[in-house]
């Protein structure tokens, strides 16, 4: 790894891979086996940084608002405050760090070769993937669901399967995240160049002969943190490609900077148009997260997640323990509700009474004596989808997006049920312990309906708790699990490649329709591996000359 400051000013490759996050680590580190491959990444590294690394550290990344911070929040047009990552490893550096895999029937949906898919992901475990310690709390919340009827019991398994299971994790034994950042361990160093805080701003692109119909890509330009310009090119050959890995946002975003994507839109902020491609930046969705936070009478171990129910109704329930997700909630407030102090939004003192008390109740900086935990579910799909547009033409700056959640009544469905789910866990005499007797699950569910947890519009003034497809709607939350933009089929073909121009492929999340699994992260790291290996097969059948 070399900060971009060292980059020579032109340099040539035979596969340039945008993005170093949970695809393109691992997608550089396959083509390196025989080919020399470029990786830039926008942010730094993840290395030597204890909020990255230790498990407790897990929400100050979100907090973090300078211009080298490792999460760069946004804000989606929905009002719903949320975080793309910034740095080597992307969302696997700064996430709560479950491993699971896509289910077979996924793979299959897809199209993917369901060997290839299973090599893949174990090449990604043997570096970042371990069975959780699950303590006592962890412990209670598995037996909960159970208790309630989400069954069978899977024991521990990366495999994704309907009733109870025990996943993976990227923390280690000794609470240690490993990041995609780790599959570069895999790299050839003399075939791998990284550079990092090296962002991208252009695909460039050049016609292939007088009378090509397409264009082909052939290099990119990228600033280092100096603002100084660099040039990254192909080396000459058919097979040489550039590969954007970006992320959600990302990608669609470096797509429509280098004038592939809505005419109109790209014109509205004087882009030069290269194809006219309508349907980047459509298919956007992001899972709803809904939560409950339940203070506990004794203390509660430090955990993310490590045991979830996958329902029949398909909302997957989750917990995480002691202050470490839900501060990542906490961090996500808006700073007058952190200090009790009115919002400029709402008047109402009830409301900010309980923010003020939530805050206490997890906050880790001060001296509260409170211990809580926090029960969520994840919408499946989600079956919602929005749109991406470009606010600027700078490649630092947001994009807006919308995600529209629970505009499918189907989603919300999904959601009051699995909210039925976690009250009943609540209850359960497996989870009692964790459950102070003297807080009735309503007044659980008013806290929450009154934290501002995020900046859209409410559409009750209600302050007490009425009922679960008012809940849900109030106070939808990121799972931080956003795709698409540049869908198979819309926007690249089933290979990745881009649909009208040649020599430029999406390889990540940006592709997907539905989110895989309970967590997309193992999905994205095979991903990178999978369609890198058949890259590399179809590069090694190029007919001698071809060339």
């Amino acid at each position: 790894m070399k900060p971009a400051t060292l980059a020579p000013q032109v340099s040539y490759f035979d596969y340039i891979v945008v993005g170093g996050g949970t695809a393109g680590c691992s997608l550089a580190a396959t083509l390196s086996e025989r080919a020399h491959v470029l990786l830039l990444e926008r942010g730094g590294a993840p290395y030597g940084n204890k909020d990255i690394e230790d498990i407790v550290g897990f929400g100050s990344n979100l907090d973090d608002e300078s211009p080298s911070a490792s999460a760069q929040p946004f804000v989606s047009e929905d009002g719903v405050v949320n975080a793309r990552a910034r740095v080597l490893g992307g969302g696997s550096a700064v996430n709560a760090g479950f491993y699971t895999r896509a289910s077979p029937a996924y793979a299959g949906r897809v199209g993917w070769d369901g060997a290839l898919v299973n090599e893949s992901y174990a090449w990604v475990e043997k570096k970042v993937a371990f069975k959780p310690p699950m303590l006592e709390f962890q412990s209670a919340f598995r037996d909960g669901l159970v208790e309630v009827g989400i069954k069978p019991y899977n024991g521990f398994t990366y495999d994704h399967m309907y009733g109870t299971k025990i996943g993976g994790t990227i923390f280690d034994a000794n609470g240690k995240r490993h990041t995609a950042a780790d599959l570069l361990e895999y790299a050839i160093p003399n075939r791998t160049t990284v550079y990092l805080f090296a962002t991208v701003h252009k695909i460039l692109f050049r016609r292939q002969g007088k009378y090509a119909e397409k264009p082909k890509a052939h290099g990119v330009i990228f600033r280092d943190s100096k603002g100084e310009k660099h040039r990254a090119y192909l080396k000459p050959g058919s097979k040489n490609e550039i590969i954007i890995s970006a992320g959600a946002i990302g990608s669609p975003q470096l797509l429509m900077l280098s004038g592939i994507g809505p005419e109109a839109h790209l014109k509205e902020l004087e882009i030069r148009v290269l194809v006219d491609q309508p349907m980047v930046g459509q298919g956007m969705a992001d899972n709803p997260m809904n939560a409950v936070m339940i203070p506990s009478p004794v203390p509660v171990e430090v955990s993310l997640i490590q045991a979830v129910g996958i329902t029949e109704f398909d909302s997957y329930i989750e917990a995480a323990s002691s202050t470490s997700f839900a501060n990542a909630i906490i961090h996500s407030l808006p700073t007058d509700a952190q200090t009790s102090q009115p919002t400029s939004t709402s008047n109402n003192k009830l409301r900010q009474e309980h923010a003020r008390k939530a805050y206490q109740l997890l906050d880790t900086s001060g001296n509260a004596t409170f211990y809580a935990s926090l029960i969520l579910e994840k919408t499946m799909g989600p079956i919602s989808s929005g749109h991406l547009h470009l606010k600027t033409k700078n490649p630092e700056d947001n994009p807006s997006v919308t995600f529209n959640y629970f505009k499918e009544e189907a989603d919300l469905t999904r959601c009051i049920k699995g909210m039925e789910t976690i009250i009943k866990v609540i209850e359960s005499k497996s989870f009692s312990k964790f459950r102070d007797p003297t807080v009735a699950v309503q007044d659980l569910l008013t806290t929450m309906v009154n934290l501002p947890l995020n900046q859209r519009p409410r559409e009750s003034n209600d302050t007490e708790f009425s009922d679960l497809r008012q809940y849900c709607k109030d106070t939808v939350m990121t799972i931080w699990h956003y795709h698409g933009g540049c869908q198979v089929g819309r926007v690249v073909d089933k290979e990745y490649k881009v649909f009208n121009v040649t020599g430029l492929r999406v390889i990540d999340g940006s592709t997907f329709y539905y989110s895989p699994g309970t967590n997309p992260q193992a999905t994205v790291m095979m991903l990178g591996r999978y369609m890198g290996q058949r890259i590399l097969k179809d590069r090694d059948a190029t007919p001698p000359g071809a060339e």
